[in-house]
């Protein structure tokens, strides 16, 4: 599991040259996570307004904020789950029979892509309604983000259900 860990990442790092236009493929050869950024303050300040920002695309969720959802997103991101990858304006379309009641983010992880971009990997437990019919669920989340001028953005997220059998009832 751990070697698969490491190869996502390794990938997201790879295929961030794509998503940051100008930016080169960064090799672990060259430069370790920790190198990216000048400081461990940088570092940690990158952490929290990522994190920041998933709570905010995760709040609008909550109150029903479809515009300030897709604000956090740019418009070429590529979203995944268990139907698939999706455009924005899909997942939009599809957020329109959803709200989020409550929500909760643990095991939380970070690493920095770039000076501008960096991923988080989290499990959600959330509960809420789609299209009319409530539901708990859990997932394994990992998104992409990126500081475009004064605005941070969503790349690319992931979400892989945790099964049914080792979510604790409640």
């Amino acid at each position: 599991m751990k070697r698969a860990s490491i190869l996502f990442v390794v990938a997201v790092i790879e295929l961030s040259s794509i998503f940051l236009p100008g930016r080169q493929g960064i090799s672990f050869a060259k430069a370790q996570p920790h190198a990216l950024l000048d400081s461990k303050n940088e570092r940690n300040a990158m952490e929290q307004q990522i994190i920041a920002k998933e709570r905010e695309g995760l709040d609008a969720l909550k109150t029903g904020d479809l515009e300030r959802f897709g604000n956090l997103t740019a418009d070429e991101a590529v979203l995944v789950d268990a139907r698939g990858p999706a455009s924005k304006a899909e997942v939009l379309n599809h957020v329109a029979g959803f709200t989020l009641k409550e929500y909760s983010m643990e095991d939380m992880k970070f690493v920095p892509i770039s000076p501008e971009a960096g991923l988080i990997s989290y499990k959600i437990t959330e509960k809420g309604v789609s299209h009319g019919r409530e539901f708990m669920a859990q997932a394994y989340v990992s998104s992409v983000w990126t500081q475009r001028g004064n605005h941070w953005l969503c790349l690319f997220s992931q979400e892989t259900g945790v099964p049914r059998q080792q979510i604790p009832p409640g």
